[in-house]
Protein backbone atom coordinates (compact mmCIF):
# COMPACT_ATOMS: atom_id res chain seq x y z
CA UNK A 1 0.00 0.00 0.00
CA UNK A 2 1.46 3.45 -0.89
CA UNK A 3 1.61 6.48 1.39
CA UNK A 4 2.65 9.20 -0.83
CA UNK A 5 -1.16 9.98 -1.22
CA UNK A 6 -1.46 13.88 0.71
CA UNK A 7 -4.90 14.47 -0.25
CA UNK A 8 -7.74 15.15 2.54
CA UNK A 9 -8.36 11.92 5.12
CA UNK A 10 -11.57 9.71 3.80
CA UNK A 11 -13.80 8.10 6.60
CA UNK A 12 -12.92 4.52 6.25
CA UNK A 13 -17.14 3.62 6.67
CA UNK A 14 -17.97 6.70 4.37
CA UNK A 15 -16.25 5.20 1.52
CA UNK A 16 -16.79 1.40 2.00
CA UNK A 17 -20.27 1.80 2.35
CA UNK A 18 -20.73 4.15 -0.95
CA UNK A 19 -18.00 1.54 -2.78
CA UNK A 20 -15.34 4.28 -3.08
CA UNK A 21 -11.57 4.02 -3.02
CA UNK A 22 -10.59 4.19 0.49
CA UNK A 23 -7.44 6.56 0.20
CA UNK A 24 -9.51 9.43 -2.07
CA UNK A 25 -13.24 8.56 -1.79
CA UNK A 26 -13.89 9.47 -5.14
CA UNK A 27 -12.50 6.95 -7.65
CA UNK A 28 -14.99 3.43 -7.87
CA UNK A 29 -14.07 0.80 -5.74
CA UNK A 30 -15.26 -1.83 -7.76
CA UNK A 31 -15.02 -2.65 -11.64
CA UNK A 32 -18.59 -4.40 -12.18
CA UNK A 33 -21.17 -5.25 -9.23
CA UNK A 34 -18.43 -6.88 -6.87
CA UNK A 35 -15.23 -7.47 -8.42
CA UNK A 36 -12.71 -5.54 -7.02
CA UNK A 37 -11.05 -2.48 -9.45
CA UNK A 38 -7.19 -3.30 -10.25
CA UNK A 39 -6.90 0.90 -9.52
CA UNK A 40 -8.57 3.53 -8.38
CA UNK A 41 -9.30 5.78 -11.35
CA UNK A 42 -8.40 9.18 -9.67
CA UNK A 43 -5.49 8.53 -7.57
CA UNK A 44 -4.39 5.70 -9.75
CA UNK A 45 -4.13 3.74 -5.82
CA UNK A 46 -3.26 -0.13 -6.37
CA UNK A 47 -6.04 -1.82 -4.95
CA UNK A 48 -4.85 -5.51 -5.71
CA UNK A 49 -4.01 -5.88 -2.40
CA UNK A 50 -7.69 -5.66 -1.33
CA UNK A 51 -9.04 -9.00 -0.54
CA UNK A 52 -12.22 -9.56 1.30
CA UNK A 53 -12.19 -13.19 0.63
CA UNK A 54 -15.60 -14.59 2.14
CA UNK A 55 -15.65 -12.06 4.95
CA UNK A 56 -18.79 -10.47 3.84
CA UNK A 57 -20.48 -13.01 2.33
CA UNK A 58 -20.67 -14.69 6.00
CA UNK A 59 -21.67 -11.71 8.13
CA UNK A 60 -24.73 -11.17 4.77
CA UNK A 61 -25.48 -14.65 6.34
CA UNK A 62 -25.55 -14.55 9.84
CA UNK A 63 -27.19 -10.82 9.37
CA UNK A 64 -30.12 -11.83 6.69
CA UNK A 65 -31.18 -15.37 7.82
CA UNK A 66 -31.48 -13.77 11.49
CA UNK A 67 -34.20 -11.06 9.63
CA UNK A 68 -35.62 -13.71 7.32
CA UNK A 69 -36.11 -16.37 9.94
CA UNK A 70 -37.44 -14.43 12.36
CA UNK A 71 -39.83 -13.00 10.41
CA UNK A 72 -41.19 -16.35 9.20
CA UNK A 73 -41.17 -17.71 12.76
CA UNK A 74 -43.22 -14.07 13.38
CA UNK A 75 -45.01 -15.02 10.78
CA UNK A 76 -45.95 -19.00 10.54
CA UNK A 77 -46.91 -18.73 14.53
CA UNK A 78 -49.04 -15.85 14.13
CA UNK A 79 -50.88 -16.82 10.76
CA UNK A 80 -49.87 -20.09 9.87
CA UNK A 81 -49.96 -19.41 6.10
CA UNK A 82 -49.29 -22.09 3.48
CA UNK A 83 -45.51 -22.93 2.48
CA UNK A 84 -45.85 -21.66 -0.59
CA UNK A 85 -46.61 -18.12 0.68
CA UNK A 86 -43.79 -18.14 2.75
CA UNK A 87 -42.01 -18.94 -0.52
CA UNK A 88 -43.19 -15.92 -1.71
CA UNK A 89 -42.17 -14.17 0.79
CA UNK A 90 -39.01 -15.04 1.95
CA UNK A 91 -36.96 -16.52 -1.39
CA UNK A 92 -37.11 -12.73 -2.83
CA UNK A 93 -36.40 -11.18 0.65
CA UNK A 94 -33.68 -13.20 1.07
CA UNK A 95 -32.48 -12.64 -2.60
CA UNK A 96 -32.46 -9.02 -2.32
CA UNK A 97 -30.96 -8.49 1.24
CA UNK A 98 -28.22 -10.95 0.42
CA UNK A 99 -27.29 -8.76 -2.76
CA UNK A 100 -28.07 -5.37 -1.69
CA UNK A 101 -25.94 -5.90 1.16
CA UNK A 102 -22.80 -7.37 -0.26
CA UNK A 103 -21.58 -4.49 -2.40
CA UNK A 104 -21.61 -2.35 0.91
CA UNK A 105 -20.10 -4.99 3.31
CA UNK A 106 -17.41 -5.98 1.11
CA UNK A 107 -16.46 -2.03 0.10
CA UNK A 108 -16.60 -1.68 4.46
CA UNK A 109 -14.12 -4.86 4.80
CA UNK A 110 -11.58 -3.45 2.21
CA UNK A 111 -12.13 0.52 3.68
CA UNK A 112 -11.00 -0.95 7.31
CA UNK A 113 -8.30 -3.25 5.50
CA UNK A 114 -6.79 -0.28 4.26
CA UNK A 115 -7.23 1.80 7.09
CA UNK A 116 -5.55 -0.87 9.59
CA UNK A 117 -3.48 -1.28 6.99
CA UNK A 118 -4.07 -5.30 7.36
CA UNK A 119 -1.42 -7.21 5.77
CA UNK A 120 -0.90 -11.07 5.00
CA UNK A 121 0.63 -12.83 7.99
CA UNK A 122 4.74 -13.67 7.58
CA UNK A 123 6.53 -16.13 8.88
CA UNK A 124 9.67 -14.78 10.83
CA UNK A 125 12.91 -16.24 11.29
CA UNK A 126 13.33 -18.33 14.55
CA UNK A 127 15.19 -15.85 17.28
CA UNK A 128 18.87 -16.71 17.49
CA UNK A 129 19.99 -18.96 20.44
CA UNK A 130 20.20 -16.96 23.70
CA UNK A 131 23.35 -18.19 25.72
CA UNK A 132 24.39 -21.38 23.42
Amino acid sequence: MSDEYTGPKVSAIAAGFKGRCPRCGKGSLFDGFIKVADECKVCRFDLRFADSADGPVVFITMIVGFIVVGAALVVEFSYQPPIWLHMVLWIPLLTILALGMLRPAKGLLIAAQYHHRAEEGRLVDDPPEAGR
